[in-house]
């Protein structure tokens, strides 16, 4: 009861504080907003055209010239960029573009007469050698293709001619009607191959299809919703500072209880703030996004899931809270450095980058902080439709965190 009472009055006291309740209820809100617009920029960026750019002179603008350019394009991996024949010279002397092909006039013209003709493909000094390198087999295999479908049908064109004295033969083997069937099935092969080769990387296969679907408020909700509940740790330190400034603390010190239940008393408040900071950005998640006419989030299959997650969240941050008054010293340790920590664990974990993106390129280190375990559950809950027994594992190390804190802090702490 003494630390219902604790908890009672600091929660009177906080929402007192117009400031501390706009920084609880507003400033979460605007940052979702923020965030997914800053989200949006990195789909958006992933979303362009990966392949690799070939700046391509077509001097011959012929039917041959545009089919072989086509054929370039539609290959994979390759992607044709026309340029004139003075553009192409400055920007490969100035490094700009590292490679350009050349198709030379007359070139069509060439090609249709079975006469022998050349590309011409010049590679800058400095450019990558592999990926030039790659660039130039698809050129090669893409004219291959084309040089085959411009002999076979010379081919044909011979054994109609070589047919014309049978009226028979001629009439079931005309040229029109065999070039006609071979260049159907040219057609046929490109669209649907007999064998077709996919490269596949196991893991960023399975990323691909894990991330597939995310909107930016499924990203952007949980991250910041784990992140302003654990800057909810810092009032838990500075109301205890205040008290011992005004004297009031040792009163607290003198009454009939032990010094766990009062730091579980000054625990209490930050707890409640922290359900309401969560109830209102997850309403927001769900209501105000489509008022704004974004797509809203979800609570995911198994909401008693996420409620166990959150209050979990709640009492992880506020024994994080006894940890930093067990640690600072001053009133300026906890609005400097502990600001300064609160952040860098929000960005390692996952409160401004995906999970997904971090992980890519931090390897496991976000793991060792506990908002990358709140976040990666949020996220399998109200995101991927997950249930509990597939956040056990992160319900476990959220636990495990609060435990060493609220240890820690009862251990190091000054009574005095």
């Amino acid at each position: 009861m003494k630390a219902l009472s604790i908890a009672y009055k600091d929660l009177q006291i906080f929402f007192k504080d117009r400031g501390s309740v706009i920084v609880l209820v507003l400033l979460p809100l605007l940052f979702v907003v923020v965030m997914s617009g800053a989200l949006g920029s990195i789909g958006q960026s992933q979303e362009k055209d990966s392949r690799t750019s070939l700046p391509a002179v077509n001097l011959d603008n012929g039917a041959m010239a545009q089919a072989l350019l086509d054929g370039i394009d539609k290959a994979g991996g390759v992607r044709v960029e026309p340029y004139t024949e003075t553009d192409a010279a400055t920007a490969l002397d100035e490094a700009s573009v590292p490679f350009v092909l050349t198709i030379p006039q007359g070139f069509s013209a060439d090609v249709e007469a079975g006469r022998p003709t050349a590309l011409h493909f010049v590679v800058h000094q400095d450019a990558d050698r592999t990926k030039a390198e790659a660039v130039r087999l698809v050129i090669e295999g893409v004219t291959r293709d084309l040089s085959l479908q411009i002999q076979l049908l010379a081919a044909l064109e011979q054994m109609g001619q070589m047919q014309a004295g049978s009226p028979e033969a001629a009439e079931a083997f005309s040229v029109e009607r065999m070039q006609a069937q071979a260049t159907s099935q040219f057609k046929s092969a490109s669209l649907q191959p007999l064998v077709d080769v996919v490269q596949k990387v196991p893991e960023q296969e399975a990323e691909r299809e894990e991330n597939e679907g995310l909107t930016l408020a499924d990203v952007a909700v949980p991250g910041v919703a784990v992140l302003f509940v654990f800057m909810t740790a810092q009032n838990t330190a500075r109301s205890i500072f205040d008290e011992k400034e005004v004297g009031s603390f040792r009163r607290l010190l003198a009454a009939p209880m032990s010094k766990a239940a009062l730091l579980i008393g000054k625990m209490l408040p930050n707890f409640i703030t922290g359900l309401v900071q969560l109830v209102v950005i997850f309403a927001f998640g769900i209501f105000g996004l489509k008022a704004l006419g974004l797509t809203p989030i979800t609570m995911g299959k198994s909401p008693l899931a996420v409620v166990l997650v959150s209050v979990l969240l709640s009492i992880c941050s506020s024994a994080f809270g006894i940890l930093l008054a067990a640690l600072a010293r001053t009133p300026n340790q906890i609005g400097g450095l502990s600001s300064l920590l609160l952040w860098l664990m929000g960005l390692l974990g996952g409160a401004f980058v995906p999970l997904f993106l971090l992980e890519r390129f931090l390897g496991p280190v976000p793991k060792i902080v506990p908002h990358y375990w709140a976040n990666h559950a949020l996220t399998n809950l109200m995101v991927r439709g997950l249930g509990l027994a597939d956040v056990t594992l992160d319900l476990l190390v959220l636990l495990g965190f609060t435990v060493v804190f609220f240890a820690i802090g009862l251990w190091r702490f000054d009574f005095d």
